[in-house]
């Protein structure tokens, strides 16, 4: 089986390992990444497409294949206007996945988060909560959402919470049981191959994946 899939958001901590991934597994044949500008990895598989996220639609015919990978996602420090916020885990996403839709692309993975929630009242789960939704209404063949709670793994930029909060975690973790499983910290590559590991099984339908499900993948 030769494939092509689609990574958007290549340069984050789930979607680079997942670019690692794919370019180590046969199974794939071309991987096309979204980039803002160009990452300096190289490699006979791997196509990088310059966009501009707020013209999408207009890289549509280059974007075919077999499974989309959507790892986009910002924080409030990198876009602290709330428009700009909602257009990167929000807005960008959708319009991907409707993209991938009129292109007949069979599956759709969208990396989400714990707790998302239409109906909350914090703005990054409800955001969240909202992309889900918006996304589901779309009707693609195979719509696979995770949603992993803290993540784990070496960043590009240094955040110094996340610095702070892995030890704490480590001392945590062993005491959520039961249903507050899903709230472990969760390793970035450990989401990434359970990406890599569902789209190889061409299931239709929507599935959504907690933290605590989403190791019981691999």
């Amino acid at each position: 089986m030769a494939i092509k899939a689609i990574i958007a958001g290549a340069s984050g901590l789930i979607g680079s390992k997942l670019l690692d991934i794919l370019l180590q597994q046969p199974e794939y044949d071309e991987i096309l990444i979204l980039v803002r500008k160009e990452l300096s990895i190289k490699h006979k598989k791997l196509t990088q497409l310059i966009v501009d996220f707020d013209t999408l639609d207009n890289y549509s015919k280059a974007i075919t294949g077999h499974a989309v990978f959507c790892c986009l996602g910002s924080t409030r420090k990198k876009t602290p206007d709330l428009n700009d916020y909602r257009k990167v885990d929000h807005d960008y996403p959708l319009q991907l996945a409707q993209i991938a839709y009129k292109n007949g692309i069979s599956q759709y993975h969208l990396v989400s988060a714990i707790g998302a929630d239409a109906a909350s009242s914090n703005f990054y789960t409800k955001m969240k909560g909202e992309v889900e939704e918006d996304i589901k209404k779309i009707g693609l063949s195979g719509l696979y959402i995770y949603q992993p709670s803290f993540l784990t793994g070496e960043r590009k930029e240094n955040r110094l919470v996340e610095r702070i909060f892995i030890p704490i975690m480590k001392v945590i973790n062993p005491l959520l049981i039961g249903n507050l499983k899903k709230y472990r910290s969760i390793p970035a590559v450990t989401v990434a191959m359970a990406m890599y590991k569902q789209s190889l099984k061409n299931e239709e339908g929507v599935f959504i994946y907690p933290s605590d499900k989403i190791k019981q993948l691999l």
